[in-house]
C-alpha cells in the first residue's frame, strides 16, 4: 500500500468575498456565545495520544502509553502510564525525556518490561510496577525492542536487527562484530552504499543487509540472568518488515514457554521484494530446533497459542501476491495439524485479535462500514458475532480473568482513550479522561454519514465534516478528500496528520468518500480497483462530488481537492480528467508508473496493482503523466526525500511538469520526512502551507 523549504512560481493575494467573510465571522460569533473556540493545529499538539493498554495479572491495572508532542524540540516524547481498570485517578510510571512504550507486565505482576532510547538507542528496561527507578536490561549493540514475557517470566523475547552473517556466533562475540560493523560505517567519510538485492530499503530507512531477528533474555530479580540468545539466525527475518503484514507482536510464547511462533518473510531472498508469502514457524527454545507450521502460497501472520495449548490460531491470505487480499482467522490443531478457517464467511479482514481464557472464543479487530467494531467467534466456528459497535477500536486485550475487555477508541471528533466493556460487549465506558479538559473548551460539527450511489449503481459511504458554527443557510467553500492505500478507507477515527476537524475549522465544508478500494465494505469492493486506478473509483469520487454540489451550503464555484499516496495520485489523475476544482494539493502522490515501479520497494504491490512493466502491454494506462497536455489546474505538491515507497521523483517531475506548462503551482519538499509529516514543527508548516495556499483560491 502506498499509507523544509518550498519553492513557489507566484504569490495571490488573499482577498476574502464578502459572504464568506459574513458566514466566518457569524460562526465565530456563535462559539465565542457558549465560551468555545473552533479547533486550532496547536491543538494536536496539546492532545496526548493513548495507545497500547495492557491489563495486569491480578486484573486491577491497566498499563498505556501516552505521547505527547513537543514542538519547541521538534519531537515526540512517550512515557508509561498507569490506571486502575475499574477507573479512578491515572499516575505516570515513567519520565524520560525521549520514548518509553511497548510496556508488557511480567507474569506475576511485579514488574513492567518496556522499550526505551533514553540512553540514546532503543533498548529493554524492567521498572518495579509499584513504582521505582527503571533499570535497562539490554546494552545490545544493535537495539532491542519488542519485548514479549515467557509464561514462567524467566525469559523475555525481543526483536534485533542483526547482520546475519554473525548471528550464528555466540553473543559477545557475534554482538561485538555487530557493533564494529556499525562504527566502522558511521566513522568512514565515505557514505557509498554496495546494493546486491531488492529490498535495499523500506518506508524511510536503509536496510543496510541486516535482518530482524528474535532473541530471548533470561531474567531474574529484575535484570539479566545471562545473554541474550539469537533464536532465528541465518539470512531471514523472523517478523514480517512490511507493517501490511503484521498485526502488532507477531510472535508468542507457547503456554508452557518451550516453543515461540513467529512470522517469517518469503524465501528464496532474492525475491521477497515481490513475494507476499510470509510463513508461521515455531523453534523450540532448548534445542535451537526450527519447524514451519504454515505452508500457504500467501501470507500466513500474528501466531498466538490457545491458553490450554491444544490450538495455534493465525491469519492467513489465501491469493499470493495481493497484499491487500481478505485475512481469515485460522484455526490448527498442534496435535493433528489441518488447519481450517473461523472466518469463512466474514466479508472483512481480521486485524489483531486475542484469545479469551477459556481457549474457546477469540476476540479481534475488523473494520465495518468506515468504524472498527470488536468481534468475537468461537473455536467451533459460529459465525462472528460483533461485540463492541460503533467509532475505531483497537489494541484490543482480555483481563486475565476474562471479564473485561479493554481497548482504545477514537472517532473523527476525539482521539483515542482507553474504555472498557464486558466479553458481551456490555457496560462500554472509558477509563481514561486525558483529553477532557481540551476538548471541552473545543467545537467541532458532529460529522455525518451519507451514501450515494457510486459507478454502476454501487452505494458509496461518504463523511461530511461542516464547519464548528455551521448555518445551513449559507454558502461554504468545498474541499474534497481522497484517501490513500488505495486499499484503505475513512474511517471514524481522529488523525494527528489529515484531520478533517482541523480543514473544517478554517471555514470548509470537508467531504471524504469512500469509493472502490476502500476497506471495510466486502473484498468485492477492495479487489475493485486493482488494475483500474482511474476508472470505477474515478467515477464514483466524481458522483460523489456530484452529490456535494447539490448540497445547497456547498459553494461550487470554489471547491478544491486533497490527496496524499494514492489521493495524490488521484489529484494527479484529476488533473488531466476534470476542471471541476479551483485547485488541487498533492502529498507524496504516483505521477509516473514506470518510474515508481523502478524506484519503490515493494514490489508486490505494483505488481499486482498494474503489472510489470516489461510484460503489461497497458502497464501505464492510468499514469498521469500521459495526460500531462491536459494540466491546466493550479496545484500544491508535497513531497519528501524519505519517502522510499513514493519516492521524491514522483513529486518533482510533478512539479517541473506544471512549471513548464505555466500551471500556478508551489512544491513544498521536507528533506528530513517520509512518507507521513510526523515532526511537530514540519507538521505545523505542513498545515500552514496547505492552508494559505487553499485560502489564496478558496477565499477570494
Amino acid at each position: 500500500m502506498l499509507h523544509g523549504f518550498f519553492l513557489t512560481r507566484r504569490v495571490r493575494v488573499m482577498r476574502l468575498p464578502f459572504a464568506c467573510l459574513l458566514a466566518v465571522a457569524t460562526g465565530v460569533a456563535a462559539l465565542a456565545a457558549d465560551g468555545r473556540r473552533p479547533l486550532e493545529f496547536d491543538d494536536l499538539l496539546r492532545a496526548q495520544r493513548l495507545s497500547e493498554p495492557q491489563v495486569s495479572p491480578d486484573d486491577q491495572w491497566i498499563a498505556y502509553v501516552v505521547t505527547r508532542s513537543d514542538k519547541a524540540e521538534n519531537m515526540t516524547d512517550s512515557d508509561v502510564w498507569l490506571a486502575p481498570l475499574a477507573g479512578g485517578e491515572p499516575r505516570q510510571l515513567t519520565a524520560s525525556p525521549k520514548h518509553d512504550r511497548h510496556p508488557r507486565w511480567s507474569p506475576d505482576g511485579k514488574w513492567i518490561v518496556f522499550e526505551s532510547n533514553r540512553s540514546g538507542a532503543f533498548q529493554l528496561y524492567l521498572i518495579p510496577a509499584d513504582g521505582g527507578e527503571a533499570r535497562q536490561l539490554t546494552t545490545i549493540s544493535t537495539e532491542a525492542t519488542q519485548p514479549v514475557w515467557s509464561p514462567d517470566g524467566g525469559q523475555i523475547a525481543f526483536v534485533s536487527a542483526v547482520f546475519p552473517e554473525f548471528s550464528d556466533k555466540p553473543f559477545k562475540e557475534s554482538d561485538d562484530l555487530n557493533k564494529k560493523k556499525l562504527d566502522e560505517r558511521d566513522k568512514n567519510k565515505v557514505k557509498a552504499r554496495v546494493i546486491t538485492r531488492l529490498l535495499y530499503r523500506h518506508w524511510d530507512s536503509w536496510v543496510d543487509d541486516k535482518r530482524q531477528h528474535l532473541f530471548i533474555v533470561p531474567v531474574k530479580n529484575g535484570a539479566a540472568a545471562g545473554d541474550p540468545r539469537d533464536l532465528t539466525p541465518g539470512d531471514r527475518d523472523a517478523v514480517p518488515t512490511s507493517t501490511t503484514f503484521s498485526a502488532g507482536d507477531d510472535f508468542a510464547f507457547s503456554p508452557d514457554g518451550r516453543k515461540l511462533a513467529y512470522t517469517a518473510t518469503p524465501v528464496p531472498v532474492r525475491e521477497e521484494a515481490w513475494l507476499t508469502n510470509h510463513d508461521v514457524y515455531e523453534v523450540d527454545l532448548k534445542t535451537g530446533e526450527r519447524r514451519q507450521v504454515t505452508t500457504n502460497p500467501a501470507a500466513d501472520d500474528f501466531p498466538r497459542y490457545s491458553p490450554d495449548g491444544k490450538w495455534i490460531a493465525y491469519r492467513a491470505q489465501t491469493r499470493p501476491g495481493f497484499e491487500a487480499d481478505r485475512w481469515q482467522l485460522i484455526l490448527c490443531d498442534r496435535v493433528a495439524g489441518q488447519p481450517r478457517s473461523l472466518t469463512a464467511d466474514f466479508d472483512s479482514s481480521v486485524e489483531a485479535f486475542i484469545w479469551g481464557p477459556d481457549s474457546k472464543t477469540i476476540y479481534f479487530e475488523a473494520e465495518e462500514k468506515a468504524a472498527k467494531p470488536l468481534w468475537s467467534v468461537t473455536i467451533a466456528g459460529s459465525d462472528s458475532r460483533k461485540v463492541v459497535e460503533q467509532a475505531v477500536n483497537g489494541d484490543v486485550t482480555i483481563s486475565p480473568d476474562g471479564r473485561a475487555l479493554v481497548f482504545a477508541r477514537q472517532t473523527l471528533s476525539r482521539p483515542a482513550e482507553i474504555f472498557r466493556a464486558s466479553p458481551e460487549g456490555g457496560g462500554v465506558q472509558p477509563v481514561t479522561h486525558a483529553n477532557d479538559a481540551l476538548f471541552a473548551g473545543i467545537s467541532m460539527s458532529e460529522p455525518e454519514s451519507v451514501s450515494y450511489s457510486g459507478e454502476a449503481g454501487a452505494q458509496i459511504q461518504m463523511w461530511i465534516v461542516k464547519p464548528p458554527g455551521f448555518d445551513p443557510a449559507k454558502t461554504y467553500p468545498l474541499v474534497f478528500w481522497v484517501h490513500g492505500g488505495p486499499q484503505s478507507a475513512f474511517m471514524d477515527a481522529w488523525s494527528y496528520r489529515w484531520n478533517a476537524q482541523l480543514w473544517s475549522a478554517q471555514g470548509y465544508v470537508v467531504a471524504l468518500p469512500n469509493p472502490r478500494g476502500s476497506t471495510g465494505f466486502g473484498q468485492k469492493f477492495v479487489d475493485e480497483i486493482s488494475h483500474d486506478w482511474g476508472g470505477k473509483v474515478f467515477d464514483d469520487l466524481m458522483a460523489g462530488l456530484n452529490y456535494m454540489e447539490h448540497q445547497r451550503y456547498v459553494d461550487t464555484n470554489h471547491m478544491a481537492a486533497a490527496g496524499a499516496s494514492y489521493g495524490g495520485y488521484m489529484m494527479n489523475w484529476f488533473q488531466g480528467h476534470t476542471t471541476k476544482f479551483k485547485t488541487l494539493v498533492t502529498h507524496c502522490g504516483v505521477f509516473d508508473f514506470r518510474a515508481m515501479y523502478g524506484t519503490t520497494e515493494e514490489l508486490w504491490f505494483d505488481e499486482w496493482e498494474h503489472g510489470i512493466p516489461w510484460e503489461t502491454p497497458d502497464f501505464d494506462k492510468f499514469s498521469p503523466d500521459r495526460l500531462a497536455a491536459d494540466f491546466k489546474t493550479p496545484n500544491l505538491i508535497i513531497h519528501n526525500e524519505l519517502d522510499f515507497r513514493v519516492p521524491i521523483g514522483q513529486g518533482l517531475s510533478l512539479f517541473t511538469t506544471l512549471q513548464r506548462k505555466g500551471v500556478p503551482s508551489k512544491l513544498l519538499y521536507f528533506p528530513d520526512e517520509g512518507h507521513w509529516v510526523l515532526k511537530p514543527q514540519n507538521s505545523e508548516r505542513w498545515h500552514k502551507t496547505i492552508f494559505e495556499w487553499l485560502a489564496e483560491y478558496l477565499k477570494r
